[in-house]
């Protein structure tokens, strides 16, 4: 978690400094009295966004519904849950199994197959709960407009 957390830091600091420098380097070399360096306000409010592209302003819906937020937030907690149960109900199991028995290739290609199909479901839970609850969830509560997550 902390990995994936500092790569995304370390995105969205690349795209800041990419979409400052030459707005900065070009208003040094022309010698305009105001060089546009960015607000701090405008920095946190795109640390926290759902997007990996600085823009210094992005569009806003005027309110917050409340509503859709704790559904979204419920939505993640619910796929939380079902992959817990998909987990523990049928990898689990398997893995218990194989632990009892000794090695051979055989006991490893049925463990393995018999997890396929669990751990698809768990990935396809784990890219709803985060990249669909999860982003629109904040992108409402931020009034954040442009909710293109999967372009």
């Amino acid at each position: 978690i902390l990995l994936v957390l500092q790569v995304r830091l370390v995105m969205k600091a690349h795209s800041f400094v990419r979409e400052n420098v030459p707005r900065v380097l070009s208003s040094v070399k022309d010698k305009s009295g105001t060089v546009p360096i960015p607000r701090i306000s405008q920095y946190l409010y795109f640390l926290f966004a759902p997007t990996l592209i600085y823009r210094d302003n992005y569009p806003r819906n005027p309110t917050i519904r409340w509503g859709y937020v704790a559904t979204k937030f419920a939505q993640v907690l619910g796929s939380l849950f079902y992959a817990y149960y998909i987990f523990v109900r049928l990898c689990i199991p398997q893995f218990r199994n194989s632990s009892q028995e000794t090695f051979n290739l055989r006991g490893l290609v049925l463990c393995i197959f018999n997890s396929i199909l669990p751990g698809v479901l768990i990935l396809f839970l784990v890219f709803f709960a985060f990249l669909h609850c999860w982003l629109n969830a904040f992108a409402e509560m931020l009034r954040f407009a442009d909710r293109m997550f999967y372009k």
